[in-house]
């Protein structure tokens, strides 16, 4: 059986209950395609997103209406040897996918502030512009369940806000595209299970100011809020999905205050 049979059986058999059945009730559960889409799906080279164009493929044998996928992959400047991991993956798995140059990570270690978040909006935006080349009308993203909770916690702690990462947005720059994330309820757990079990060697983040960051011992928020679940979830097993539902059942009452778009209503405006 070569490695290309073993992931997509691995997902449709082993992982069944875990991966498939998970990421089939999210594309159901939130509308995220229709017949005729045409969707790029986009490759950092991590486990998440080999995992999502696997899915994908799989999804687009079996659906009951048809629709078009392409792979795309975007080299923000990346080391030789993660740019050939990249693309001897996506060969092993059958994975047909179009790179494309932008040297991002230049640019975003020469400013200050926040990077990370520099650089995922620059490749979103590069990602759009290159999808919407290709004829797609959505890019497909890999995040998955643990991204949306961290997310969840990550804006109260760190924004001061409630606010989670949805599973569809339309594009605000550009015209009729949309990002979708499939992934959106299988857990970061099973994918690493399926990366484990199928014997893949995936890129983690290949920035090399991310690299420094790690050398220097210095933990990101995200990684400090996935500790924080971890550390709660060995009290209480329901701790992923409860923060999960929270912001999925939000009682408006009982907040101080809350906002859509530029209007801004505090609960004593409704008091009296």
């Amino acid at each position: 059986m070569t490695l290309q049979q073993t992931a997509e059986r691995a997902i449709i058999k082993t992982y069944r209950k875990e991966i498939w059945n998970r990421f089939v009730e999210g594309v159901k559960q939130y509308r995220l395609l229709s017949e005729g889409d045409r969707v790029a799906v986009c490759l950092s080279g991590g486990k998440d997103s080999m995992l999502l164009a696997k899915c994908m493929q799989q999804l687009q044998r079996h659906s009951d209406f048809p629709f078009e996928l392409r792979f795309l992959a975007l080299d923000p400047g990346y080391m030789e040897e993660n740019r050939a991991l990249l693309l001897q993956n996506a060969g092993q798995l059958g994975i047909p996918v179009k790179l494309r140059e932008a040297n991002i990570f230049r640019y975003v270690e020469k400013q200050q502030g926040a990077p990370c978040y520099l650089c995922a909006r620059m490749r979103r935006g590069y990602l759009y512009k290159y999808a919407q080349e290709l004829g797609c009308n959505k890019i497909a993203l890999g995040h998955h369940f643990d991204d949306v909770i961290e997310t969840v916690l990550m804006s109260m702690l760190y924004g001061a806000e409630v606010k989670t990462m949805l599973p569809k947005l339309h594009s605000q720059h550009y015209d009729g595209m949309e990002l979708i994330r499939p992934l959106y309820l299988v857990k970061e757990h099973d994918i690493l299970r399926w990366q484990n079990y199928c014997g893949l060697r995936f890129l983690s983040c290949a920035c090399s100011l991310e690299q420094r960051h790690a050398e220097a011992g210095e933990a990101g928020k995200r990684a400090r809020v996935k500790e924080l679940i971890a550390r709660l979830r060995e009290e209480n097993d329901n701790v992923d999905s409860n923060i999960f539902h929270s912001v999925e059942d939000v009682n408006l009452e009982t907040l101080l205050g809350y906002h859509t778009g530029e209007q801004h209503t505090s609960f004593l405006d409704l008091y009296d």
